[in-house]
């Protein structure tokens, strides 16, 4: 019946800098573009995997308060090989760490960022004893 996760969106205040952040600096390569009914630029589709997307829709404003309690997302998070490599690559690229290199409950390595609009990234490296590689 359901088959994965195809795509995330989000509304990006300045689509220049959020291609660079998740084409130039996370490397998620540029797979298309859609025109609104009015030719105007719409979406930028990025690659993730295959089936896999992220779609950046033009022309957002984002007052993001990072509050647990809200509805709604709170993160986006990205599986990597290896943390300590993600970690010292975002910042080479002048991305801030909000949270360095370091074991959460469920046994992963994580590390936290956030995008150019403020929405708060994890990058996790999977642990063999964790729960999420056990089921």
């Amino acid at each position: 019946m359901l088959k994965g996760n195809a795509h995330i969106a989000f509304v990006v205040s300045d689509m220049d800098k959020s291609l660079h952040f998740y084409s130039g600096v996370l490397g998620f390569e540029q797979a298309f573009k859609l025109d609104d009914d009015e030719g105007k630029p719409w979406i930028n589709y990025l690659k993730v995997a295959d089936g896999q997307f992220i779609e950046l829709f033009y022309g957002g404003t984002r007052e993001y308060i990072s509050n647990p309690k809200n509805a709604g997302s709170t993160h986006i998070c990205f599986e990597v090989d290896d943390i300590y490599e993600i970690a010292n690559h975002l910042k080479k690229h002048g991305i801030e760490l909000d949270s360095e290199p370091k074991q959460g409950k469920d046994l992963n390595l994580q590390c936290w960022a956030k995008d150019p609009d403020g929405f708060p990234i994890e990058f996790m490296q999977l642990d063999p004893r964790s729960p999420q590689s056990r089921s």
